[in-house]
């Protein structure tokens, strides 16, 4: 019904414009519409391919970790139980199928408003490797967009569409949302590979170190304890009140979103500190035979071994100096993840990334619009929120600056630092607000990205998927 009322609007505004009346009511035509499960129906048998134009349609969004038990079911018959399929998005078995039913009449083309997160982050690797080794060839893209309903209650969602086939196009069409108003800015690509970019078909690997010897980046540590290591403000006092000496055992816990909002935790650190010592306090040696019992407890027989080792953490990755601090998820509003520099007295959580010798330099063009640019398109979400990854770090094409470069970055880099300290009072989810970030700051972001765009030896790019097919280029020729 609402195509035919759709065809019926076009009809009137046809007429209008071109003075003739076009009438196709009474309907006297009817669609063949077939009801049914996309993804255990036999598509040749509701069209058989050579008969078929086009494939077009919203597949269900539902990311991996939210399907129902049917939904895993047809997830497991179209992509089988080898492999890494369960990562992927549902919307993905209607890609796989349709390129399967392509093959049978390559003029056929299709496309599918989808979840932007099968177009980045680990679901590139495993989606589009598959597609793109049975010759699919992206023809248009529509990158990320917002897609509100009117039903009440509904969320806006992020979407992609993404237009293939086996065969080449005639010609290749980026439809890109940034700062758009209603229309998109349209690109000519010479090829759209698997991230919505004009670049080669590139699908970036895991990696386990980056690729221009720099410092590894690590997730911070873990307790695994069942809370017990973990400690609130309140707590923390009512220990050290009772127990002054104990105030060097127990220090401040940041995870990412602690580092964003300036909230505190605090844990248990008594590594290197001696049981004898630690039995002379009664509260501390309660939630140490709590993390002993809770580890016992665990399904994961490594986990079950630390049980005999109740003080410690189980993954201990802590600096021993000063590093830099990357959380793993942030806000899609922000223009620039914030990072920054903390104590090896504050220790980092499973949920910030870590980098033990971050120097100035790096924290530049970690900072940088370039940078950020890069991660927006290769990483993963959380919801709608960035997740960074160790692979966006290990994959970034780094510029190779003069030693002058190098020394503005520094300048522009601490620069930013700077402009924060004149904010004591606000936290980073404050700084970074695009609504509310000060003045200094945002010009003190400005200038290190004109300085880090400089020793890539650019000055302008005009579009964000410019700035990454650029580094897509880059990334080439350093593998090459």
């Amino acid at each position: 019904t609402a195509m035919w009322l759709m065809d019926h609007q076009m009809n009137i505004a046809i007429s209008k414009e071109f003075g003739n009346a076009f009438v196709r009511i009474p309907l006297v035509k009817s669609a063949n519409i077939v009801q049914g499960n996309a993804l255990q129906l036999d598509w040749t048998q509701i069209i058989p391919p050579q008969q078929c134009s086009y494939i077009l349609g919203n597949p269900p969004f539902v990311g991996h970790q939210y399907r129902n038990k049917i939904q895993m079911e047809d997830m497991q018959a179209v992509w089988g139980k080898e492999g890494r399929y369960r990562r992927l998005d549902y919307v993905s078995c209607w890609y796989y199928l349709a390129t399967n039913y392509m093959k049978a009449n390559p003029d056929i083309r299709t496309a599918f408003v989808s979840t932007n997160s099968i177009c980045q982050g680990e679901q590139v690797g495993i989606l589009w490797a598959q597609l793109i080794g049975q010759g699919v060839i992206i023809h248009f893209a529509h990158r990320t967009f917002q897609w509100s309903s009117d039903a009440p209650g509904s969320a806006a969602v992020h979407c992609i569409i993404v237009g293939f086939g086996l065969n080449q196009a005639d010609h290749y069409l980026i439809f890109d949302y940034e700062n758009a108003k209603g229309e998109p800015h349209i690109v000519n690509a010479q090829k759209i590979n698997p991230y919505l970019i004009d670049a080669e078909n590139i699908i970036l690997p895991s990696r386990n170190r980056p690729m221009q010897g720099l410092s590894a980046m690590l997730k911070g540590s873990q307790p695994t304890d069942g809370g017990h290591l973990i400690l609130s403000e309140d707590e923390r006092n009512q220990i050290i009140e009772q127990f002054p000496f104990t105030e060097e055992w127990i220090r401040s816990y940041i995870g990412g979103r602690e580092f964003i909002n300036g909230k505190l935790r605090y844990c248990l650190w008594l590594k290197n500190v001696s049981h004898a010592e630690i039995r002379k306090v009664k509260p501390i040696m309660e939630r140490i035979e709590s993390v002993a019992k809770s580890r016992l407890k665990s399904p994961t027989p490594s986990v079950r071994q630390w049980a005999e080792n109740p003080t410690l953490f189980t993954q201990d990755r802590q600096p021993e100096n000063s590093y830099l601090a990357i959380p793993e998820v942030s806000s899609e509003r922000r223009k620039y993840i914030p990072i920054g520099f903390l104590s090896e007295k504050i220790v980092a959580s499973n949920k910030l990334q870590i980098i033990r010798d971050g120097s100035l330099y790096m924290f530049g063009v970690l900072s940088s619009v370039m940078h950020n640019a890069w991660m927006r398109s290769v990483g993963g979400r959380l919801k709608s929120d960035y997740s960074y990854s160790p692979s966006v770090y290990n994959n970034f094409p780094w510029p190779e600056p003069t030693a002058t470069q190098r020394r503005q970055i520094e300048n522009t880099a601490q620069a930013i630092l700077d402009a924060r300290a004149n904010h004591p009072e606000a936290t980073l989810a404050d700084l970074y607000d695009p609504l509310t970030m000060p003045q200094d700051l945002r010009q003190a972001h400005h200038a290190n990205d004109q300085a880090v765009d400089k020793a890539y030896g650019k000055q302008t790019f005009t579009t964000e998927a410019e700035r990454v097919g650029f580094l897509f280029q880059r990334y080439q020729m350093l593998i090459e």
